[in-house]
């Protein structure tokens, strides 16, 4: 339908859309916004990306409001995306785990997903009244797993502990026997299954395997050794590569996402971690093929099964009680036979009951060959959504345990001259006592300099060029103190739209070993712990980064006092932190008050004995956060200087009352305190729908 407008010199035609929506770019344009929204609003729920298309797609799509048809061509990308969903699972499985320790590998493998395949299997076929090939196909869906809850583990540092390996090396089979199964099934639905077709299958399977692992490696070897990384010609090679490879399983009629998922483990070792081509795999499916699959199945979940009918809440209450009742047995079963501990148990039960890639795959091919019907392919949505919130839920409960649990070692120290960075912005306001916290954490010899950092932002400048030269300007001032005091400081400018980028990508340039930002203690909405720059600045960074609130000249300090949260001691950054306020309190020639918060102070001070320097310092135990604020309101005055060492959330020895505190240290006579973060191993664990071990 067209609306005409006539002027006196012109007439406009504005064309209305018929919904659904079917015109190319208009459905394009609105997967696109799909993509980026749905992710971004779920996981600040704190719920897994891939969770917001589905449901964004189930919404929009033909079962919701109708807004965007369930075309041929969400159907073809849908498709791709699958194959390409499949062959990352087989490319990003760390066969270095598995070859580890192969025997605890198996044996999670086998057990974590033969028990609930085989008594699964019986139990929804007489629970939900399935045939015999649509209740094995169902529970193959729920005897794989997707590691969802790999980021907790990475922060709890336990990746290395034995049960958590064999977890990583066990994927390799749940699913490689899911993806069997699904073959073995699908040829049985679509001709029946006897005795020849089952060796024809695997005879197929085989050629499929060995052909793939013969042919591709000594090809891609050569190819990757005659084109440099930088050229886009390797990503359009492993396209192929895994395209062909699915090509290859459909002619030999078994699932073509077994031939991706085969292509993926063929490339594995070839294709390095960190690398530009593993980035540009990454990238493509993150952004586009991956998330047209999720939207692909969003489109075929019906909102009017779910609420017409108790069919579909029946049967999601059958598949996640089952499942989640088999995953604990088995858990138990391996727990026993390896003699691990009852933390072990709960960490491995958390992994293993996390479901999304290959619960996804399985589901739409047996919605799509007839096994399974619309109650169902819902019941897999609302299992994924359970499963997302309950896989991070008990691997946390039983990480935290099991990272505490783990013996402490001395780290190597904090640096004695530490290079820092102190980024400035215009608002920021006792700039020079910033600086003076600096010198103070500075050693005598202060050869390194002192980094001050401005980023200037182009979108607000106007004229970048001229900002620049004020920023320069402002930052004269601290250079001038640090002359004065026998200290270098360096001015750095850096041009980012986004001020906490600049500021972490300046810490790499300038190789700092602690980031010190001030903060002026205001709220705005959206703020998590200290606001969005300094969030943004933790999350992104694995250095030191103390954070800090003067009210008064640091060198006027009279007692230092520092809160140590249960479980502290445990963080890998522990040590470092504990060196670098035990020189500072040393420098400043204050008493040194620690303030243990449930644990004991009697560890803490053998803790404390083994970092240099020696100082004479009183211990605390404290057996709640109430005590510590009772504590600090009774005894703080307005020469006091209160620090922290937090944690990052979700990392060892974080707390939720760590993200009030902040503000309760504010409202105390002397404003003054100091947050220190601790330096983290290794990045937070943030792939959005690819990596998921």
């Amino acid at each position: 339908m067209q609306l005409e407008w006539s002027a006196a010199a012109s007439t406009v035609a504005i064309s209305v859309p018929e919904f659904p929506l079917e015109e190319p770019v208009l459905v394009f344009t609105i997967a696109l916004a799909v993509f980026l929204i749905g992710p971004l609003v779920v996981r600040r729920l704190g719920q897994p990306g891939i969770i917001g298309v589905v449901l964004l797609g189930a919404i929009l799509g033909p079962g919701g409001v109708g807004l965007v048809a369930h075309s041929d061509a969400i159907v073809l990308l849908g498709e791709v995306g699958l194959i390409y969903l499949l062959f990352t699972v087989g490319l990003e499985l760390d066969l270095r785990q598995f070859a580890a320790d192969p025997g605890s590998a198996a044996l999670f493998g086998l057990v974590s997903f033969g028990l609930p395949f085989v008594v699964g299997a019986a139990a929804v076929a007489v629970l939900l009244d399935l045939s015999l090939l649509a209740a094995l196909l169902l529970a193959a869906v729920f005897a794989s797993h997707t590691l969802l809850a790999y980021p907790i583990v990475n922060q709890y540092d336990i990746t290395g502990n034995r049960a958590v390996t064999a977890v990583f090396g066990g994927i390799l089979f749940t699913d490689t026997l899911a993806l069997l199964v699904l073959a073995l099934v699908r040829s049985a639905a679509e001709g029946g299954l006897t005795a020849l077709i089952v060796i024809e299958k695997v005879v197929a399977l085989i050629a499929l395997v060995g052909g793939v692992w013969i042919v591709v490696p000594p090809i891609a070897r050569r190819f990757f050794r005659n084109f440099s990384e930088e050229s886009y010609f390797e990503f359009l090679f492993v396209a192929v590569v895994f395209f062909g490879a699915a090509s290859v399983a459909a002619l030999l009629d078994i699932a073509p996402i077994l031939g991706a998922f085969v292509g993926g483990l063929a490339l594995n070792r070839l294709i390095p971690e960190g690398g530009t081509l593993l980035s540009r795999i990454e990238f493509a499916g993150n952004a586009f093929f991956v998330p047209f699959f999720l939207l692909h199945v969003g489109m075929l979940v019906d909102a009017s099964v779910i609420l017409e009918g108790r069919r579909t809440l029946e049967v999601a209450a059958v598949i996640i009680g089952v499942m989640i009742a088999l995953k604990w047995l088995a858990a138990w079963i391996v727990t026993r036979v390896k003699g691990y501990t009852v933390d072990e148990r709960g960490v491995i039960f958390g992994l293993s009951i996390g479901q999304a890639a290959a619960a996804l795959a399985i589901t739409l091919i047996g919605y799509d060959v007839g096994l399974f019907d619309a109650a169902i392919l819902n019941a897999v949505v609302l299992m994924l959504l359970v499963t997302a919130v309950a896989s991070p839920w008990a691997t946390k409960r039983a990480g935290r345990r099991l990272a505490l649990a783990e013996d402490v070692e001395p780290g190597g120290g904090a640096p004695r001259d530490p290079r820092i960075l102190l980024p400035i912005s215009h608002a920021a306001d006792r700039q020079r006592q910033l600086l003076e916290l600096a010198l103070l954490l500075k050693d005598d010899e202060r050869e390194r300099p002192i980094h001050t950092l401005t980023v200037v932002r182009p979108d607000r400048s106007g004229d970048p060029d001229r900002a620049i030269d004020d920023a320069y300007d402002d930052l004269e001032g601290l250079t001038a103190i640090g002359s004065e005091a026998e200290v270098p400081v360096a001015p750095e400018i850096r041009v980012d739209h986004n001020p906490a980028s600049g500021i972490v990508r300046g810490a790499l340039e300038v190789q700092a070993d602690l980031l010190l930002l001030g903060w002026d203690a205001q709220r705005s909405i959206g703020q998590r712990l200290f606001g969005s720059i300094i969030d943004q600045v933790l999350e992104r960074t694995t250095d030191p980064v103390m954070v800090a609130r003067l009210g008064h000249p640091v060198n006027m300090t009279d007692r230092l006092f520092v809160v140590l949260p249960d479980g502290i001691d445990h963080h890998e950054g522990f040590f470092e932190s504990v060196a670098l306020l035990k020189r500072f309190a040393d420098r400043l020639g204050a008493p040194l008050t620690v303030l243990a918060v449930g644990d004991s102070a009697h560890q803490y001070g053998r803790r404390f004995d083994l970092v240099e320097p020696e100082l004479d310092t009183e211990f605390r135990e404290l057996s709640s956060w109430r005590a510590l604020q009772t504590t600090l309101d009774e005894e703080v005055t307005a020469d006091d200087l209160i620090a922290v060492i937090s944690s990052r959330p979700g990392s060892v020895g974080w707390h939720d009352e760590l993200r009030e505190l902040p503000y309760r240290l504010a409202t105390l006579p002397p404003e003054s305190f100091v947050l220190l973060h601790p330096r983290e191993d290794a990045p937070e664990y943030d792939r959005q729908f690819l990596r998921f071990k």
